[in-house]
């Protein structure tokens, strides 16, 4: 930063800056002219099919006979298996379903209950993190965001691995394995040291229970007295099910697959797909969820006056409440219309939640947000096809409720994901044999070159 600071100045930025804006601008109607899908998205939304997977099923509605998809109830399927059907499962069992999960989505099947223990144990005996790695690379230069503290964490982790670059499939899904286990420690433990070297607050470490679920753990690390009910345990094992995988197609498991079929190895296409969550646009949506909610608390006087709640969504539309983004986080979804699956599943809990905390107005603000909010996008808008509200619509509200602090919202969905990253990462090595590498078509104009003395 020295060499920086002592040979730029801010107004010579400034002068650059406009020339990157100058030289990098695109005539959007060239993308129409050249049929360009941006985003990789057709003009109503829907993403070019880039690949086929095994491993997760998105369907945004329903199917009528000739094929056609039709606006809809969403479905969300795991290794064919529907979503609901898979915590109707464990919830009815009074289990936690996350290390389930998690053996379903890497080996494709549903696992005996032999299986299902062993592979547990295998998970849990996984949990603890090399010699000194705490103290050397967690502790040391701690960042105020825990997204940077996985991503560092992880490409330090290639340092200790003794065969970090073998790509075969037992060493990748034994490093799968190790990292699926050890990323509750890494980002509860750079939030303590967060916590202690940037709020002076009282630094504690707690070792990871062999005994207990993910979830379970999770919450042990978190809090200096280790406990929590069950029911806190139950609805955060949910969570990380619906969060472990959503198709190959979104951004972050995407990333997984084109950085995969580079042929790099584990701990640098984890580290890549760390970054594609860490985007706002991606993982850090419930943050802004709540913080937005937080707002609309302390602007609306009567939280069950539909009218006076239905006038600030509008200003929220019209940029004149919380930061002007025309936006009202939470709802809407790239994929689904008229309902997230995981948004359903996960809503009856955060009832039950609210009601153990105390908290149930709060969760019927929520629920009459989620139920006028179509409707005014709708008629402000002019959006006819429907609009829901996503899984960080509610997802938010459940960490708040848990006493998670905003820092974790984000790592908490890595925490999730990485089971599904996992997966493709797996599919990529195992079924593909090129890089992937689309193409973008050119349409800077031919130029002369000028010599140097004449321009």
């Amino acid at each position: 930063m020295g060499e920086w600071n002592r040979f730029t100045t801010q107004s010579k930025i400034e002068e650059l800056s406009q020339l990157c804006r100058d030289n990098y601008q695109i005539d959007p109607a060239l993308y129409g002219k050249y049929d360009v899908k941006r985003g990789l998205r057709d003009i109503s939304g829907k993403g070019v099919c880039a690949g086929l997977t095994n491993i997760s099923e998105i369907i945004p509605g329903t199917a009528d006979a000739d094929g056609e998809t039709k606006f809809g109830n969403g479905q969300l399927l795991f290794r064919g298996y529907h979503i609901e059907d898979l915590v109707k499962g464990f919830i009815s069992e009074d289990r936690f379903g996350y290390e389930e999960t998690v053996y379903l989505l890497l080996f494709g099947q549903l696992p005996s209950a032999a299986e299902l223990e062993e592979f547990s144990a295998l998970l849990r005996s996984c949990r603890t993190l090399p010699t000194s790695f705490t103290r050397d690379v967690i502790m040391k230069s701690p960042s105020d965001d825990m997204m940077n503290t996985l991503a560092r964490s992880v490409l330090t982790l290639y340092s200790y691995d003794p065969n970090p670059n073998d790509t075969s499939i037992p060493n990748v899904l034994r490093q799968c394995i190790q990292l699926i286990a050890q990323f509750p420690s890494i980002a509860v433990y750079g939030y303590q040291a967060f916590r202690y070297y940037k709020n002076d607050d009282s630094l504690f470490l707690h070792q990871p229970d062999p005994s207990l679920s993910a979830a379970e753990n999770l919450l042990s690390l978190l809090r200096a007295d280790q406990k929590y009910t069950h029911l806190e345990a139950k609805i955060l094992d949910l969570a990380l099910v619906l969060h472990a995988e959503h198709g190959g197609g979104n951004n972050s498991s995407f990333t997984v697959h084109v950085v995969s079929s580079s042929g790099t190895d584990t701990y640098s296409t984890m580290a890549a797909a760390l970054g594609s969550l860490k985007g706002p646009k991606h993982g850090g949506a419930n943050i802004k969820v709540v913080q937005m909610f937080d707002d609309m608390k302390e602007r609306v006087h009567d939280w069950k006056d539909e009218e006076e709640v239905g006038d600030y969504l509008r200003k929220l539309l019209h940029k004149d409440a919380f930061d002007r983004a025309g936006l009202i986080y939470g709802m809407g979804h790239a994929v689904y219309s008229q309902s997230d699956p995981r948004a359903t599943v996960l809503r009856g809990f955060v009832e039950e939640l609210a009601e153990e905390k105390g908290r149930s107005e709060e969760y019927a603000l929520y629920a009459m947000v989620e139920r006028l909010a179509p409707q005014i996008i709708a008629e402000e808008r002019k959006i006819y096809k429907g609009v829901c509200a996503n899984v960080d619509f509610y997802s938010g509200l459940v960490y708040r409720m848990l006493n998670l602090p905003n820092e974790l919202f984000t790592p908490i969905f890595a925490i999730a994901r990485i089971a599904g990253w996992s997966a493709h990462r797996l599919e990529e090595l195992l079924g593909a044999s090129k890089i992937i590498r689309p193409a973008y078509r050119a349409v800077k104009p031919w130029q002369d070159y000028t010599p140097l003395a004449q321009r």
